[in-house]
């Protein structure tokens, strides 16, 4: 899919050397306590049935300058869906390709028969949450729990 400020998305289908590289550039551009994903965690994510691995390019064979990862799963009450790990290239902020991410993250959400698609921002991603409310996207009263499974 490309889009008309020369964003092209795809679906990440294989691991490469490219890939693993650009998530080691994006990864600590989103979270500075988490590293980014080895090798084998790249090609586990790719494989995986549950999660579909966005990237953004700059071109059509320009470099991956952002990515973002849905998940996609049934439970009892039908398919959930929902975006993670939106992460695009400080160098690339502002220029459309969070947008190009999550529409294309939209499209392949709706036809793998989800009926809505949730997602988290932090309040201090100020224009990440602007971009998601522009769109459409409504937030939900809800209580969010977290239990940590490390010691």
């Amino acid at each position: 899919m490309s889009d008309d400020v020369g964003i092209v998305v795809s679906e990440a289908t294989e691991t490469s050397d490219e890939l693993v590289a650009a998530f080691a550039d994006l990864i600590p551009q989103l979270s500075s306590s988490n590293p980014p994903p080895t090798a084998d965690e790249v090609a586990a994510m790719v494989a995986s049935q549950a999660s579909v691995v966005l990237v953004a390019r700059d071109g059509a064979n320009g470099p991956i300058v952002g990515s973002l990862t849905l998940a996609l799963f049934r439970i009892p009450t039908g398919v959930r869906a929902w975006i993670e790990d939106v992460v695009v290239d400080s160098s690339m902020r502002g220029r459309g390709v969070g947008q190009a991410l999550t529409t294309h993250a939209l499209e392949r959400a709706r036809a793998g028969g989800a009926r809505t698609v949730d997602l988290t921002s932090r309040p201090s991603r100020e224009a990440a949450n602007r971009l998601y409310q522009r769109m459409g996207f409504t937030e939900r009263s809800t209580n969010v729990y977290r239990y940590s499974l490390e010691d």
